[in-house]
């Protein structure tokens, strides 16, 4: 099955023999976010009673690989996938800024509208309930200029909550980039702006995440991936607009949760390697320095660190091999990366770890591993153009046979948080 933007079955036509027409369908279905526009306008005018005066809006992201290293100073590639979040707002004649939740959103928590004063010296913004709309505090706290004004907003999306997608990145940019239009300042640098979405999720919602989600959410080229260097902050577009091939993310339907206990732990685990072996960051440390000091650091921790020399490894080998379009062998990255997360990283969970077996068997699939956080979430494939439906189908119906009930989405890259109107 195939998910559209607006979440609805679509209706291909059948048999579908011409690449071309793959890529037009793939555009058709995921592309068209009018519908999430059009929805949030008529929420903004139920709720506030006028007409939202500014549409903006953020996508969601998948990491093709490149996990688990944004922290330890490493090598990514995400892209921006055409599932976003949207914003529509307008300043209003209060202090105070009055937020609400489109409450077809599954995951988000209760209530779907809050209210809270706009921060100043006498009334700083502080986390609660609900949690969701601790991003958007975190936004309006940290943003670069003062907002001195109260505004009304209303916020839909087509990002799965839980789903490693990024739907709190989507929200944390989406209301930067809603700020920046409401009171016309825009940031001085993108990478402000992505570090203060970044700094709102850490503070406001208590995930010390690393910057990839963030980045790639402000960054996004239509077309292409990103390949972030997460301790120079830098990154590079790599072309990924080869009709021959697409990408497929499978839902495992297991929702994740990076704020609890078992990422923080990961993280600290690795900053306790980087001290151990005196590196700033552990991307900085080679195989072979690794293997020499392998005594000094407890079994569980030379295993995180073996995989962020693992990984590094297959994320640049991967970018080769994509240029190249030699998809055999970044299908083969892409199977090692996974192994690595399961095995040495262990943030895999029993049906991502099925997913990606059958997937990896299947016509017409290069490679597949989990993407995101883990515990949950997705996987994410590199597969044919012409066997993308009939894979996908295989796919879901070996699954089944595993009580495993995945939806799949055909994506391409997409651009970044961008106003609309």
């Amino acid at each position: 099955m195939v998910v559209c933007h607006d979440e609805t079955t679509c209706l291909i036509p059948e048999p579908i023999t011409c690449i071309q027409q793959i890529v037009d369908t793939m555009a058709q279905e995921c592309e068209d976010i009018t519908s999430l526009v059009k929805r949030a306008r008529a929420l903004f005018f139920q709720r506030f009673e006028y007409e939202g005066t500014v549409v903006v809006c953020s996508p969601g992201r998948v990491n093709l690989i490149g996990d688990h290293v944004d922290y330890n100073g490493g090598y990514v590639l995400p892209m921006a996938i055409p599932m976003a979040t949207v914003c529509v707002g307008s300043l209003n004649e209060l202090s105070m800024c009055r937020v609400e939740t489109d409450s077809t959103i599954q995951g988000i928590d209760d209530p779907k509208y809050v209210e809270f004063n706009i921060p100043s010296e006498a009334t700083l913004l502080e986390p609660g309930s609900p949690r969701w709309a601790n991003y958007v505090k975190g936004i309006v706290a940290g943003f670069h200029d003062r907002v001195s004004n109260g505004f009304d907003c209303v916020i839909t999306s087509s990002i799965p909550v839980g789903a490693g997608l990024s739907s709190s990145a989507a929200i944390e940019v989406a209301s930067y980039t809603l700020l920046e239009e409401l009171f016309n300042s825009p940031s001085s640098s993108l990478k402000e702006k992505a570090l203060a979405c970044q700094k709102a999720e850490h503070v406001f919602a208590g995930c010390p995440c690393g910057i990839m989600d963030q980045f790639v959410c402000t960054y996004a080229v239509s077309g292409c991936a990103l390949l972030l260097d997460c301790k120079a902050m830098e990154s590079q577009n790599v072309p990924l607009n080869d009709p021959n091939v697409c990408i497929l993310i499978i839902n495992s339907g297991i929702k994740h949760e990076l704020s609890g206990s078992e990422y923080p732990i990961r993280r600290a685990q690795c900053e306790k390697a980087a001290i151990a072996l005196g590196a700033p960051y552990l991307r900085d440390v080679s195989r072979q320095t690794l293997e020499e000091n392998k005594e000094q650091l407890p079994k569980e921790v030379y295993r995180r660190t073996l995989h962020v020399v693992n990984e590094t490894e297959n994320t640049l080998k991967f970018v080769e091999f994509l240029k190249a379009k030699n998809y055999a062998e970044a299908g083969q990255c892409m199977l090692r990366s996974h192994e690595s997360l399961s095995d040495l990283y262990n943030v895999s969970c029993v049906e991502l770890d099925a997913i990606v077996e059958i997937a990896s068997k299947t016509a017409g699939i290069y490679g597949a591993r989990m993407t995101g956080g883990g515990f949950g979430g997705c996987v994410v494939a590199l597969a044919e153009t012409e066997k993308a439906l009939s894979a996908m189908e295989s796919v879901r119906s070996h699954c089944e046979l595993r009580n495993i009930l995945p939806i799949s989405y055909i994506c391409k890259p997409c651009e970044g948080a961008r106003r609309l109107n």
